[in-house]
Formats: structure tokens, sequence, C-alpha cells
């Protein structure tokens, strides 16, 4: 990634140092990354955003969310769990610290376990967030909500199952099917939990190694919702060990019937997929919902 000049001076504005060199980084679907030094020997790692603009004024800038959500992750995971620190960022910019990646810890996957199990336990004290965010591309709303049920129908089941039907990426059938999940969430996602602070978009590779080889996460979706809905995800893409899942349970038990409720929380992720690529995930998201809707 070359920094076009605007872009360029408003970081170095924001750091007050100049950009000594960029070097381009792989990876990521929706921003073009780089690893920046600057002249006062610091190292950041700069994602830029383009094209990506939000769709309405109540939507915040893609890169102002992220730095938000991080931030508020942070504060809550204290020394727990590493987050990565958001450093500057404009509406199209993020600039983060650089972490120098290591072999994983011995004690990398009980550490990752015992941290996400304390950050869940932050409560924010909502289900949503103070402003609406990001998933990848796609803009979404955080409007609180002091149910669980009712928030994940009306500001995430719902509102992607009408926006992949826009874009002609569901069919009828898995359409008609996820209405009938909606239907059915005050019984299928009823909890007496408080809200959990959630990551919101917990593959393993938003999981990474800093210099220590302990776990830190990047890049998140983050709202108050049931920490069910990340572990959910974490199994649905696999990278992640058992023992991560073993630690998380010793430091925060599941409720009972948190197995049977995978498939549930595990549509949020497939829908977004589907929303975002098309028909290489309906089928997988046609029996999350089939499963989901048998535990009913």
């Amino acid at each position: 990634m070359t920094p076009t000049t605007a872009w360029r001076t408003a970081l170095e504005e924001a750091v007050g140092a100049a950009v000594a060199s960029t070097t381009p980084v792989a990876g990521g679907d929706i921003a073009e990354s780089a690893r920046v030094e600057l002249t006062d020997g610091r190292v950041l790692f700069v994602k830029h955003y383009a094209g990506v603009t939000p769709p309405s004024p109540q939507v915040p800038p893609i890169a102002q969310a992220e730095a938000r959500g991080l931030a508020w992750l942070e504060r809550a995971a204290g020394e727990t769990l590493r987050i990565a620190r958001a450093v500057a960022n404009g509406d199209d910019w993020l600039a983060l610290e650089w972490i120098e990646s290591a072999p994983a810890a011995t004690d990398h996957d009980e550490r990752l376990g015992r941290g996400l199990a304390r950050l869940h336990a932050a409560s924010p004290g909502d289900f949503g967030f103070p402003t609406a965010g990001w998933i990848a591309s796609i803009p979404w709303s955080n409007e609180a909500h002091a149910d669980w049920p009712g928030f994940y129908r009306e500001e995430r089941l719902a509102p992607l199952a009408r926006a992949a039907r826009d874009a002609g990426r569901l069919s009828a059938k898995v359409a008609r099917a996820l209405d009938r999940l909606c239907d059915a969430l005050p019984a299928l996602a009823a909890s007496d939990e408080p809200p959990s602070r959630l990551h919101g978009d917990l593959w393993s590779g938003n999981a990474i190694r800093d210099e220590r080889g302990f776990p830190c996460l990047i890049d998140p979706a983050a709202y108050g919702g049931h920490r069910e809905v990340d572990l959910a995800m974490m199994r649905l893409f696999g990278g992640f060990g058992p023992r991560v899942f073993a630690a998380y349970e010793e430091a925060w038990p599941l409720a009972p019937g948190a197995e049977t409720r995978i498939p549930l929380y595990q549509v949020l992720p497939l829908l977004v997929h589907v929303r975002l690529f098309g028909g290489s995930y309906l089928g997988s998201l046609s029996r999350a919902i089939d499963q989901a809707l048998a535990a009913a």
C-alpha cells in the first residue's frame, strides 16, 4: 500500500512524526494494509479502507467504528487478554500498534480461553453498542435491547436476511426457514445471563500471537451480546484447540444446553458469509437453521 498524500499527511499529523517507509502487508478482504515505519522509530500497522463508505449518517465510518470497538474491549480485558491497540484513525484509515508474532507460548490456549471468559464476563449492561457498527463491509445496527432474543432477531438475523434477499443471494426456501427461526427465537435463545462483551467476528485469523507468543485479538465487530455467539463462531471455521474451550469452561462454565445452541449461533456468521460471498455458504446456512429449529 502506498499512502495517498492526504492519507499520509493525516497520519503524520495524528501521530506527530513523519512516515519513513511503508511496506505492503498481505491479507484482509476490504482494506489495504501496510507496515509503516516512522522517523521517530515507531512501527505501525495501518489499514486503509478505500471505497468503504457509510450508507447513512447514523453509521460511523468503518475505521472509526473499529477503533471504538478495540478500545471498548481493551478497557474490559485488562492484562488477561491482549487487544490490539489503536493509535490513531481517520474516517477511512486506522493505525494500530505493530505486533511482531512469535510461536505460541506453552500456555497460549489456556490464556486465550481464560482471557475470553473474563472479557465476556465484563458486562456492558445492554445488548447492543453505543453506535452502529460493521462486520466486514456490512454495516449493522447495534440499537440497545433489554432482551437477547429481541436483539438477535431485530439487529442481526432479520436485517441480514433482508440484505441477502435483496442481493439475490438467499433462496426462497432458506428465507422461509429463517423467518421460522426468527419466530422461534423467544424460546430458542431465551437466557437469563447478562450481556457479554463480544468480539463479534472471532474466527482464527482475528486471534493472533504477540511477541511473547500470547494471544491477541484484532479486527472486532464488537457489541454486547450472548457469549455463546463468539464461541459458536470459533467452532464453525476451526483453528482453536480443545484446550481453549476447556480453559473457558473452567473459568466460566456455560449454561445447560449450550452444545445444542451452537447451530443457532452459527447461523449468524453463515448468514454474513452468504450476504458477502453468495451460494457457496447457502447449504451450510440451511443445515444450521434446520439443526437450530430441531431444538425447538
